[in-house]
């Protein structure tokens, strides 16, 4: 198997096509529904990167990343969101992530952004 990625994102159908979709590339995928389960997740296992939605019930992405930084700084997260609007001026939770995408995702460039956040963590030593 390849790079350890979680996917924490409330919609179940979206999340887990995505997951199969990098399954097929060789990426080892978990798939969880909410920030709590993300963080319970990430302690458990390091995953080499975390891809996180901005907005879920419960424990919402932007709750998480704090949470996760606090632990491990260098992991990198990338951020979903299906709302336009989100400002990435460098304001918090946003400027804590590698990237913030919108939905939905063109595959090929949520593809290209992952390698380059494990890229960007690898040339950082990635303290997990």
């Amino acid at each position: 198997m390849g790079l350890r990625l979680l996917l924490a994102d409330d919609e179940r159908d979206f999340v887990d096509t995505l997951a199969e979709r990098l399954r097929l590339r060789d990426y080892d995928v978990q798939v969880v529904y909410d920030g709590a389960e993300a963080i319970r997740a990430v302690t458990a296992d390091k995953p080499d990167l975390v891809v996180l939605d901005l907005f879920m019930p419960g424990l919402p992405g932007d709750e998480a990343i704090r949470q996760l930084k606090m632990m491990y700084p260098a992991m990198p997260i990338i951020l979903l969101t299906g709302h336009q609007a989100v400002d990435d001026t460098g304001i918090s939770p946003i400027s804590q992530a590698f990237a913030c995408l919108t939905k939905p995702l063109a595959f090929k460039d949520f593809v290209a952004t992952v390698e380059a956040a494990i890229r960007g963590s690898a040339t950082q030593g990635n303290e997990k």
